[in-house]
């Protein structure tokens, strides 16, 4: 029987892990994560390890949460890492992450989603999530971001704000 091995999980907040705050009329990021309790309750056979970095707006990831993000990275065995985070900045973090990390051998997804995990239905989050793990165990070593159903290179990656769809900028569509 083979060992399996543990999947990274880093967590930075996000919309993924926001609620709908009335008095701002706007999703605010929870105090906690919801993701390491919707993986577990989904009986995945995968090892996880989970990180919480910071709850935050992507808008508001500073160095020192970059830092602590690729330290993470650097010091873990594992060669599969998925990393939660806001939409708005995702693709400077992957960016940053490849053109940072020590270890050129690991795989490192980033997600996230435009609608909220939990409380909110449907939400593109499940989706987002799942095709993250499927896609770091067949990716080759690398940075990437999975979302609307595609894997994006950390070079190529951008989002269309206003159509909250992520795109390739080699793409003309």
């Amino acid at each position: 029987m083979t060992k399996k091995l543990q999947i990274e999980i880093i967590i930075t907040g996000g919309t993924i892990d926001s609620y709908y705050d009335v008095t701002k009329d706007t999703v605010v990021p929870s105090d906690k994560s919801a993701v390491p309790s919707f993986l577990k309750s989904l009986k995945i056979n995968d090892i996880f390890s989970f990180h919480e970095v910071c709850m935050k707006d992507s808008r508001s990831i500073n160095n020192k949460d970059l830092g602590k993000v690729l330290n993470i990275i650097n010091k873990t065995h594992s060669k599969e890492i998925i990393i939660t985070h806001g939409t708005y900045t995702m693709p400077d973090t992957a960016r940053f992450l490849s053109a940072n990390m020590k270890s050129k051998d690991k795989v490192v997804v980033l997600t996230g989603s435009m609608i909220p995990l939990i409380g909110f239905s449907p939400s593109d989050a499940p989706f987002n999530l799942g095709y993250s793990l499927a896609s770091v165990k067949t990716l080759k070593p690398g940075v990437y971001v999975c979302m609307n159903g595609e894997i994006f290179s950390s070079n190529e990656v951008a989002k269309r704000v206003l159509e909250g769809k992520f795109v390739s900028v080699f793409n003309k569509n």
